[in-house]
């Protein structure tokens, strides 16, 4: 539905828009609409050819730091299986009250030496430590600080480490605050769940490392870190952070990453980051590779800036040539459409600008001809037919001697009088002064209070011939009594009033001509009769023939005789201009109203 409401309203928009914004708006459309369609498409299959290939690098990356912690778990798996090897361990620790004093020396140098050979296999290892299941505590490290037990045992950490089914661990990053010496940074302990032979708890072998060592990283990936801003980050199942390029690259401490926490781990929006996992096979580690959407696809949004602007400039390009080629040819005609509007006013003038050899250029020299053809024939036939009418009207001026009329007149009257017939003797001295009236304006300006005059003469003849049936209503304002019209408007209309709506002579007919100011301050007079009125049929015949009076107005012979109402509207256009008119209001059933509007002269 409003598909259909808006689809006609669009069509008849561009269909009344202008020749010239239509050739504008088409070569920019034709221009600029590929340019903006092929560009997007080339910038959209660039970031998804980018992106995707920016994800598969990603993905290696990530294979290949899965591989690496993998080998790493491996590594320290088989060492922290090597304690296993020496039954002794597994079932002498925590034991130490049963033994003596030189068994318990000998325990001691045992385990020693197992720890120093296993700290000794790795140079990041910090510390190592075995812990028998009652807390009895045996270590190696690289520092001189040694491991408070009960601190240790209060760690969160550790205590998830004694309640894990997992034999063998990582943990994530925690403090070292269980040292004597409440050393600063942070550390990740590797550990396994050492067991009895009957499967029972026999103790922890822990070992601490530097976080950094987990993963080193070479110079090609923190050049790529600035670049592309790719971050590495390792936690466990849990969400405890084991690992985080940031901070092994130096941009962020241990201990930021260690006190964020879990906040790494909350899945970024793909409209930001593109994110890549994978996992370890020992230890359940789990590897996020991120790479930042906007510094991966920095590169594209200049390249996307270089598109706009070249799309800019194309369309200011395309706009200066659609202006220049449709002032080219809507020039012309511009020209040609106002002198067509001039020759409907009756100004034929060609046009004088120098026309190009095309087809619009053709178009307007045919015309200039054809207006000089017309102008030339207009002028010949009008100024012969203003002489043959001119000559025809001094002829009946001359047949007819004004003074010599009213003399006769007179003389006719007073011979009435004489013969004591009144009635005659008024008409007589009425049908004088509508000749006064009618031939004696030459040289004088015809008001609009002339015809009203003339008008009452008129009816007071046919209220003589009829009894007093007719009767006049006289609504004009004095000062529009006072302004000029053309001669013998009223009484042909209040003529045919009397002859078409008059036929029931057992009532009196009452007509009214009114006058008011419209809002431009023309005048607007009307003639209405309550007299029978006129058929629907009649009605659309007389406003046909009202129509084609602007048609025939310059016709030089009308085929209507004497001063009908097409007569009247025609005299109206020629003497006021076409917004003018005379027209008969529709029927509302009782008389007939005849519209008239003319300026205020």
């Amino acid at each position: 539905m409003e598909h259909t409401k808006w689809f006609p309203k669009a069509v008849l928009f561009i269909r009344n828009m202008k020749f010239h914004n239509k050739l504008m708006v088409g070569y920019l459309l034709a221009g600029v609409v590929p340019l903006v369609v092929v560009s997007a498409i080339i910038y959209q299959h660039w970031v998804a050819g980018l992106e995707d290939s920016s994800q598969e690098l990603v993905s290696l990356y990530t294979s290949q730091i899965e591989v690496s912690l993998n080998n790493f778990t491996k590594e320290y798996d088989k060492i922290t299986k090597s304690v296993l090897v020496d039954n002794d361990i597994i079932f002498k620790p925590g034991d130490e009250r049963k033994l003596t004093m030189d068994e318990f020396i000998i325990q001691k140098v045992i385990v020693q030496k197992l720890l120093m050979k296993v700290a000794l296999l790795k140079p990041e290892i910090v510390n190592v430590m075995l812990i028998s299941h009652d807390n009895s505590i045996y270590e190696y490290g690289n520092t001189t600080s040694m491991v408070n037990l009960r601190e240790l045992v209060t760690r969160e950490w550790y205590k998830r480490l004694q309640s894990s089914d997992n034999t063998f661990f990582i943990t994530g990053l925690h403090d070292r605050t269980y040292y004597e010496d409440k050393g600063q940074g942070v550390l990740v302990t590797i550990g396994r769940v050492l067991l009895n032979y009957d499967g029972t708890y026999a103790g922890l072998l822990l070992i601490d490392i530097d976080p950094y060592t987990l993963l080193p990283l070479a110079n090609d990936f923190l050049k790529a870190q600035d670049k592309y801003g790719i971050s590495v980050n390792i936690s466990d199942k849990s969400g405890e952070i084991v690992y985080h390029s940031d901070a092994a690259s130096g941009k962020q401490s241990w201990k930021e990453i260690m006190e964020s926490g879990k906040e790494y781990n909350s899945d970024s929006s793909s409209d930001d980051r593109i994110v890549l996992t994978g996992q370890t096979e020992l230890g359940n580690l789990i590897i996020k590779t991120e790479i930042s959407r906007d510094k991966l696809l920095k590169k594209i949004s200049r390249m996307k800036v270089v598109t706009v602007m070249v799309i800019v400039i194309t369309s200011l390009v395309t706009v200066i040539i659609s202006i220049t080629l449709s002032y080219t040819i809507t020039k012309p005609i511009k020209a040609l459409r106002r002198s067509m509007k001039q020759a409907e006013t009756g100004e034929y003038k060609p046009i004088d600008s120098e026309q190009s050899n095309d087809e619009i250029g053709c178009l307007v020299n045919s015309y200039n001809k054809m207006i000089t053809t017309i102008r030339t024939l207009i002028e010949e036939v009008y100024i012969a037919e203003i002489k043959r009418r001119h000559t025809k009207f001094i002829a009946l001026q001359n047949q007819i001697n004004p003074h010599m009329l009213y003399n006769t007149l007179e003389s006719i009257r007073m011979k009435a009088l004489v013969n004591e017939d009144d009635e005659t003797a008024d008409m007589i001295m009425i049908l004088g002064k509508m000749f006064r009236l009618a031939l004696g304006k030459e040289g004088r300006r015809h008001s609009i209070k002339d015809e009203v005059e003339y008008t009452l003469n008129y009816l007071k003849l046919q209220n003589i011939r009829f009894d007093d049936k007719f009767c006049l209503d006289i609504r004009i304002p004095e000062e529009m009594q006072r302004c000029s019209i053309i001669p013998i408007v009223f009484q042909p209309i209040v003529e045919n009033s009397v002859n078409h709506g008059f036929q029931d002579y057992n009532r009196m007919m009452n007509i009214v001509i009114e006058g008011r100011w419209t809002d431009e301050g023309w005048i607007l007079i009307r003639i209405s009769d309550d007299g029978l009125g006129i058929s629907d049929e009649k009605y659309e015949g007389l406003s046909r023939i009202l129509e084609e009076a602007e048609m025939d107005k310059y016709k030089l012979e009308s085929e209507e005789k004497g001063l009908g109402l097409k007569n009247i509207a025609e005299r109206i256009k020629i003497h006021y201009g076409e917004r003018y008119h005379l027209k008969i209001l529709p029927w509302d059933g009782q008389g007939t109203t005849v519209e008239i509007l003319i300026p205020k002269l």
